[in-house]
């Protein structure tokens, strides 16, 4: 079945790197019906618009000249929305997988190209347009042959397929593959439904993730159905309790009746991968606090908050006094060790909805939403004594000074900050281990 496949496919592949882009067109070749290459996401975009019938699918990689490939790829999925799409990359960030979901990637390769896990990455990706085909095929087959034929012939195609998928008749589920048996752990779909009663209850309310809507009169395909392709994310346990997520595709045909397939194609590699990422761009590795990034993101939505409903806010600046000294008498892990004891103690000690975060070495800021300069003062000492007192075996004693600060009327994003930074400071200056505001 994948040669099958192989052999219908018209590609379009965008490399610039020209190594790259000779060696895999010159593999290519060989399997699929036929390889347009291009070298940059440019002249990718120019040969799909002057011939958008000749492909039904892309290869890309994402950094190139004049066009990347997920640019060239959002321009494709204007003229047909249903490309299948595998990048091929080793471009490895947060924002390039997540935009990858958004644009309608199907599969991705990282570089260097394994050539075996391109070519699964190409037949997943290329599957449901193939399973559509098929079953066009299969219904104009059914005015010559009996249904019983007809049925037998739909269950062979939709077994053979990578992906799950599942028939619906009339709502009710009426047919699966054998990739959806193995999933569930079940021999038929009538064993499947009576221990379930239907999958939609068993999809993962989290958000993000579509669940259907129980006050809305029509069923969760139809509702699945109408959304654009980044709604269509679905997340299910495997018979091993481990959590998958899917991309949903609903095609409706006329057998006996209406018909809905459904098939759920696997993207937990890009969710999951996506994820990790985010965290890392979003957290200190050695405290898990969140990092500089991720404070500006709150910070800057908390102030402009402020500045509406007229609200409290305040900030916390502080760092260990003599962190040097104890980098140079007791070695950088046990400063290590310090800086992560300072990040347990401050959360222990804030609200839930406060912002800490690692603002540097040893500097660590607190952002205190609905706070006065009052409530950040007894919050400061709460966690100056915390530190204080605090004794481990493994590190010599420490203290930290602290700085705090409430937004004023005439403060921006800098002069706040700014202040803080004087009030703590003064602090180090006046003999440490003290909270002083400004």
């Amino acid at each position: 079945m994948n040669k099958l496949i192989l052999k219908e496919l018209n590609i379009l592949y965008a490399e610039d790197e020209d190594d790259v882009r000779n060696f895999t067109t010159k593999t290519l070749e060989s399997l699929v019906k036929s390889i347009t290459s291009v070298v940059n996401g440019k002249d990718g975009y120019e040969a799909f618009k002057n011939d958008p019938e000749k492909f039904n699918l892309i290869i890309t990689d994402i950094n190139m000249p004049k066009m990347n490939g997920l640019d060239m790829c959002a321009n494709i999925k204007e003229i047909n929305q249903d490309i299948p799409i595998v990048v091929t990359s080793a471009y490895n960030d947060e924002s390039f997988l997540k935009r990858s979901i958004e644009v309608g990637v199907s599969s991705y390769t990282m570089k260097p190209i394994d050539l075996y896990q391109l070519i699964e990455s190409i037949v997943k990706a290329a599957e449901p347009q193939y399973l559509r085909r098929e079953l066009e095929k299969t219904r104009e087959e059914k005015k010559t042959k009996s249904d019983d034929i007809s049925t037998s012939i739909l269950k062979n195609i939709l077994d053979s397929q990578e992906n799950i998928i599942m028939v619906y008749t009339h709502e009710k589920l009426d047919m699966v593959n054998k990739k959806f048996l193995d999933f569930f752990d079940v021999y038929t779909n009538e064993e499947f439904t009576s221990k379930h009663t239907s999958i939609e209850k068993l999809f993962l309310k989290e958000e993000g993730l579509f669940y259907p809507d129980h006050d809305d009169d029509t069923n969760w395909v139809e509702q699945i159905k109408s959304l654009n392709e980044i709604n269509r994310i679905v997340k299910l346990k495997d018979k091993e309790n481990n959590y998958k997520t899917f991309i949903v595709n609903v095609d409706n045909y006329e057998f006996d009746g209406d018909r809905y397939v459904v098939s759920l194609t696997d993207i937990t590699q890009i969710r999951e991968k996506s994820a990790l990422l985010e965290y890392q761009a979003n957290h200190d590795p050695l405290t898990g606090l969140s990092n500089r990034t991720a404070f500006y993101k709150v910070y800057n939505a908390e102030l402009k908050r402020d500045i509406r409903y007229n609200h409290s806010l305040s900030l916390i600046l502080f760092d260990i006094d003599n962190f040097k000294m104890i980098n140079d008498n007791y070695g950088h892990n046990i400063g290590d060790i310090a800086l992560k004891q300072i990040a347990e103690l401050t959360l222990k000690n804030v609200r839930e909805h406060d912002t800490v975060t690692r603002w540097g070495g040893e500097e660590f800021i607190v952002l205190l939403p609905e706070t006065d300069v009052d409530g950040a003062i007894q919050v400061a000492e709460k966690i100056r004594v915390a530190i204080e007192r605090f004794e481990d075996k493994h590190i010599p004693k420490f203290t930290s000074s602290f700085g705090v600060s409430q937004l004023q009327y005439e403060d921006n994003h800098e002069s706040f900050i700014q202040r803080v930074d004087e009030a703590l400071y003064k602090a180090k200056r006046t003999g440490k281990n003290k909270v002083v505001s400004k």
